[in-house]
């Protein structure tokens, strides 16, 4: 199941470690992926990110505005300013959608990732979920 929609948290919201970037999300996310691109773990400090990939129009700002960092052409991640918090992701191949950091939402157990991608950059040492669809580069 992807979106384990319970009704006293619509809409999902989240924000960065320090709370002066909030976000809500007023709708069920397209898909959820675990992305394992050098560009995901260089920009989270991690070694695989989720992202919960929702409509642009569906999402919308609380708090201040996070900072942005064109990543590689054509994509814009986003961050709080104060604290760092790694937040969103978003591409010109792709204008309509967003792609926020599952780990930021107030409640993350609410959604389970799908599929992985970019699986031909993932670490040696870090654990595939042999349940979720495998992406060797970006899903289709």
């Amino acid at each position: 199941m992807l979106v384990k929609w319970v009704e006293q948290y619509k809409p999902l919201q989240g924000g960065c470690l320090c709370g002066e970037v909030r976000y809500e999300i007023q709708s069920n996310p397209l898909s959820v992926c675990r992305c394992h691109c050098v560009s995901c773990r260089k920009a989270t400090g991690s070694a695989g990110v989720v992202w919960a990939i929702v409509a642009k129009a569906d999402f919308r700002l609380l708090g201040a505005a996070p900072r942005e960092y064109m990543s590689s052409t054509g994509v814009t991640r986003s961050f709080c300013p104060r604290c760092g918090s790694s937040l969103t992701y978003a591409t010109t191949d792709q204008p309509d959608t967003i792609d926020v950091s599952v780990a930021t939402l107030d409640h993350p157990e609410l959604l389970t990732p799908t599929a992985e991608c970019w699986l031909s950059d993932a670490l040696p040492w870090e654990p595939i979920d042999p349940v979720l669809a495998h992406f060797a580069q970006d899903t289709p």
